[in-house]
C-alpha cells in the first residue's frame, strides 16, 4: 500500500526520531561520566529523576500558560473551551497542551521507574531522555500549525525517547 502525501513525511520523521533516540539514549547510558551520575541511593536516584522531570515539566507549564494568556486576551475564548466553541488559535493551543500533558504524564512515570530500577551505570540515559523530550516538544510546537509532517519528528522524539526508556526498564527488571 503506497503512502499518502501526508503519511510519507510523518513516517520519515518517525524513523529519524527513533534513530536519534536510540543513538542518544545508548550514548547517555554508555558514556555518561561516572561523576555526573547520582549516588546509588534512593535519595540520589530520586533527586536525579526529579531534575529530569522538572526539565520536561517546563513544557507543560509553558503550554498551560500560553493557552491561559491567549484566553485572557481573546474575548471569544475567555470563557474557556467548556463554554465556547473556541477560536482556531485556542483549539490549536489546546491540542498542543493536551498532547504535552499526555506525553509528560507518561514520561514522569517512566522516568521515575527507570531511576528506581535501572542499574546505576545506565542512569546517564535519563537526562538524555529529558533533553530529547525537551527538544521534541519545541519541534512539535514549532511544526504543529503546519500539519502532521511538520510536527512528526518533534512528536516522535518526545514519544520514542520515553518508549525506549520504558522498554529498557521492563527489560532490565526481567534479566
Amino acid at each position: 500500500m503506497p503512502l499518502s502525501d501526508k503519511q510519507s513525511p510523518v513516517l520519515k520523521g518517525m524513523i529519524a526520531a527513533m534513530a536519534v533516540s536510540v543513538l542518544a539514549l545508548s550514548a547517555g547510558a554508555a558514556f555518561m561520566p561516572a561523576d555526573w551520575l547520582p549516588a546509588d541511593t534512593a535519595a540520589g536516584r530520586l533527586a536525579y529523576a526529579a531534575r529530569s522531570v522538572l526539565t520536561i515539566c517546563a513544557w507543560l507549564l509553558l503550554s498551560i500558560g500560553i493557552l491561559a494568556r491567549h484566553r485572557f486576551f481573546t474575548p471569544e475564548d475567555i470563557d474557556g473551551s467548556g463554554l465556547t466553541a473556541g477560536t482556531a488559535d485556542a483549539k490549536r493551543l489546546q491540542a498542543v497542551l493536551q498532547n504535552t500533558l499526555e506525553q509528560t504524564v507518561l514520561a514522569v512515570l517512566v522516568y521515575g521507574s527507570f531511576a528506581a530500577l535501572a542499574p546505576a551505570p545506565l542512569l546517564g540515559a535519563l537526562p538524555v531522555a529529558a533533553l530529547l523530550f525537551f527538544c521534541g516538544r519545541a519541534l512539535f510546537w514549532r511544526g504543529y500549525a503546519s500539519g502532521a509532517g511538520a510536527r512528526a519528528f518533534g512528536f516522535a522524539l518526545t514519544f520514542y525517547s520515553t518508549v525506549l526508556l520504558f522498554l529498557a526498564t521492563v527489560f532490565l527488571i526481567w534479566i
